[in-house]
């Protein structure tokens, strides 16, 4: 049984959330505010690092709603001459900040990150060697890298289970 005063850490890559929920069968829209509460009451997820690409200013009333929310909103940063070429992979962002908040000691229990992208494989065999992973929560189960099928289920969770999206999803339409 966990403590009290367990206060775990999550990190979300925002592109890969809204992508699984979306290709999911059916598709579905979360519920920024419900999933705040689910990470903070079932995962003990003090602070939710939400990562986006590019700012937008099309997307501020998506920005307002994450920060509404409870999440800490983090941005791609890129050379504004690049802006219109540029993806907003957010991977190395979020990775980085991961290890930054581990060496300055600011993670004091464990990590939870919400993406199915295979490119964070090795910052979660790495955290689980070291005693600091919770789980990686699948957006869309179906779509997760293949990477991470030989995981045990200890250390993952489908956010498309049918149960858990009437429990985290919007009942509005989808955003754009």
């Amino acid at each position: 049984m966990k403590q009290q005063n367990t206060k775990n850490v999550a990190f979300i890559d925002g592109q890969n959330l809204h992508l699984g929920t979306k290709t999911a069968s059916p598709s579905w829209r979360i519920n920024l505010y419900k999933f705040r509460v689910y990470l903070k009451e079932k995962y003990k997820a003090e602070k939710v690092y939400y990562f986006l690409g590019v700012v937008d200013e099309n997307y501020n009333k998506l920005y307002d709603e994450i920060q509404s929310a409870g999440f800490v909103l983090f941005f791609r940063k890129h050379n504004s001459n690049m802006l219109g070429e540029k993806k907003g992979n957010i991977d190395v962002d979020l990775v980085f900040t991961v290890m930054e908040k581990m060496y300055r000691g600011e993670i004091k229990d464990k990590i939870i990150l919400v993406s199915g992208d295979g490119d964070y494989k090795i910052l979660v065999d790495f955290l689980i060697k070291e005693n600091k992973f919770e789980k990686i929560l699948f957006p869309n189960f179906k779509k997760a890298s293949s990477l991470y099928k030989k995981m045990t289920a200890k250390y993952f969770a489908d956010l498309s289970n049918i149960d858990l999206v009437k429990k985290i999803s919007d009942k509005k339409k989808k955003r754009p």
